[in-house]
């Protein structure tokens, strides 16, 4: 599957350049030490994985000195084991040292969720289920979390809440039930919007296909209840003329492989993000 590439703007530059500030401060105080030297360095993988964060690695050094040059070796959404050489970097020493913590850590966290969303991927390989993110995101990372997601063979819901509206529990209760809450959102959003319904219920379920609504999740349902449950919306769905698009979450990560058989589309889980630990890499020097 081709990963659809990580967009170097203007705004993750700057977050880049302020994530550098932050480490660095008024100064890297070792730098005294490597005044006028130049060094070559490599990153390593110290466990298995799957890489991401190359591209960005290379950035932040250029970043940090544009005198800094990186190959990266492995590309974004490949594979890796223990001992695989990611990246070659070589230049100012000072430079390599200063952006080293920074760009290993982003790389580190963003390969961590891409190993762990490859390994509930593959629950559903073959299916026609795919799994997508949510926004259980950290503030400032949901970008690049979110590319990470894509690299471990996942795929994005909602980046943002001006992407599609999504109506939760609290829009049902305070906008007075699911079809005045479409309807509301319907009148005022721009034409081409999806309206997304979180049903808990088998009635919420109904009741969104029925006002129109692009696509159901369906939130802690057990899979036989959406044995018998997706048809029963799907033919709702067929009689109003309108397909919709059906979603599950709330389910344990271990457990996505009894969903595929329901019917539904797509399997929403906050779990790589959220629940995944860093893959350890380093940067090692050589001359």
């Amino acid at each position: 599957m081709a990963i659809p590439p990580l967009a170097m703007t203007p705004a993750l530059q700057q977050h880049l350049q302020a994530w550098l500030q932050e480490d660095l401060g008024r100064g890297d105080l070792s730098a005294a030490a490597l005044q006028g030297c130049r060094g070559q360095a490599h990153w390593l993988s110290k466990a298995n994985g799957v890489f991401c964060g190359g591209q960005l690695a290379a950035a932040v050094f250029g970043l940090m000195d544009s005198g800094v040059t990186a190959q990266v070796l492995v590309n974004d959404g490949e594979a890796i084991s223990a001992g695989t050489r990611l990246l070659e970097l070589e230049g100012p020493a000072a430079a390599l040292v200063g952006a080293e913590r920074t760009a290993l850590n982003l790389a580190m966290r963003l390969s961590g969720i891409a190993t762990a969303t490859a390994a509930l991927a593959s629950q559903l390989q073959g299916s026609g289920v795919q799994l997508v993110d949510t926004r259980k995101t950290t503030p400032g990372l949901r970008v690049l979390e979110k590319y990470a997601v894509r690299c471990g063979g996942g795929g994005n819901h909602r980046m943002g809440l001006d992407d599609a509206a999504m109506l939760k529990e609290n829009h049902l209760a305070w906008a007075g039930g699911v079809a005045a809450a479409v309807a509301a959102v319907r009148a005022a959003a721009p034409w081409p919007s999806q309206v997304i319904v979180e049903a808990e219920t088998i009635e919420e379920a109904k009741a969104a296909v029925a006002a129109g609504a692009d696509g159901v999740l369906l939130d802690e349902f057990s899979p036989d209840a959406l044995q018998q449950l997706v048809p029963e919306l799907r033919g709702q769905a067929q009689q109003r003329g309108k397909p919709v698009v059906l979603e599950a979450s709330g389910i344990q990560p271990d457990q996505l492989r009894l969903y595929v058989s329901s019917g539904i589309d797509l399997i929403s889980t906050s779990a790589p993000i959220t629940r995944s630990s860093w893959l350890d890499l380093s940067m090692r020097f050589t001359g």
